[in-house]
């Protein structure tokens, strides 16, 4: 079906031709040239024009680009049937620690071991590709936290916000009682049946404003749901003795607690296996979308007439450029 999203828009259509006849004409400014024939000049130019073809006129070539300039500021739209898209009411953000420790590679994946960081980024692709039609935002955060993309169903964006992430962004020490405060902040403001929250962190809170645990009441006080994920290899609890591991120390304790004060669930991941446990548990406690809701999506028309007037208007102007160009050469030829 087709319609226009800005029909009053056409109230424009005459703007010209009220100029024209209301605006006084320019007055042009330098030495006029008297001839004693003006007269007779003038009316033989009016003769020429009034023989000239209604289809060679510059008139009616200006005449269609505004046309076509209001038609395609009426915004014209193509409506197709009604498709039926997911739809849960959930809003689940993801608030991801990029601090410096996430670049300890400790994570094993293929043979191999990775950062941290690139494990989660791992694990996150997977993740936001099977939300179909939960509402998703990204919080980053490290010595502060901040809304890296708010609650959208565009799942594209946020995994290109995910990949593009860095560690040290957000500063060196982890702030986890502000991340789940900012996440507070914009769920709230969204009423839906189910609010959840994903926090993912391979550290302790060692700064911010507001402590975990105050943080996790506030939430349930609101009906957002915590699910908190402790990433780093269980081969750190041997490295104790050797080296200084404060900064990559795990507080399973507090993030138990934030999970359980919220009625959340903590996942401790260490390798692929524990990986593919906590999604298999994530997908069974908060289950993708069943419920579908017809979306429509119309296509908009007004490039197209905006691409034709834009194209008129190019070859007027080369038209009235290379014209005076043409007959000169005719001209000398003629000599």
């Amino acid at each position: 079906m087709f319609e226009c999203a800005w029909p009053w828009l056409l109230l424009c259509l005459p703007l010209p031709w009220l100029v024209y006849m209301f605006a006084p004409p320019v007055r042009q400014q330098g030495v006029e040239l008297r001839v004693p024939f003006y007269q007779e000049l003038d009316a033989l130019q009016r003769k020429q024009r009034q023989q000239a073809p209604y289809w060679r006129s510059q008139a009616l070539v200006y005449t269609l680009i505004w046309l076509l300039l209001v038609f395609a500021s009426l915004r014209p739209q193509w409506h197709t049937d009604p498709q039926e898209q997911p739809r849960t009411g959930r809003d689940l953000f993801i608030a991801m620690d990029v601090s410096n420790s996430m670049l300890y590679n400790d994570m094993p994946l293929a043979d191999s071991y990775i950062s941290r960081m690139e494990f989660v980024k791992y694990w996150l692709k997977n993740f936001i590709e099977q939300r179909q039609g939960d509402r998703l935002g990204l919080i980053l955060f490290g010595s502060q936290a901040y809304l890296q993309a708010p609650l959208t169903y565009d799942h594209h964006s946020i995994q290109t916000w995910v990949q593009e992430a860095q560690p040290g962004i957000a500063g060196d020490t982890t702030s986890i009682g502000d991340a789940i405060g900012l996440a507070i902040k914009r769920l709230r403001e969204h009423p839906a049946q189910q609010r959840v929250l994903i926090l993912v962190t391979d550290g302790a809170n060692n700064s911010g404003v507001m402590s975990p645990s105050a943080a996790a009441q506030l939430a349930a006080r609101y009906q957002i749901k915590i699910y908190t994920v402790g990433i780093g290899s269980q081969q750190m609890q041997h490295l104790h003795d050797q080296l200084d591991t404060s900064s990559l120390e795990l507080d399973e304790p507090a993030l138990r607690e934030i999970a359980h004060s919220s009625g959340g669930q903590y996942f401790h991941v260490f390798d692929s296996a524990g990986f593919e446990e906590m999604q298999n548990s994530l997908d069974q406690l908060e289950p993708s979308a069943s419920d579908q809701v017809p979306q429509q999506h119309p296509k908009e028309l007004y490039p197209w007439p905006l691409a034709a007037a834009l194209l008129l208007s190019m070859l007027l102007m080369l038209y009235r450029l290379y014209r005076p160009l043409y007959k000169a050469s005719i001209a000398r030829r003629a000599h």
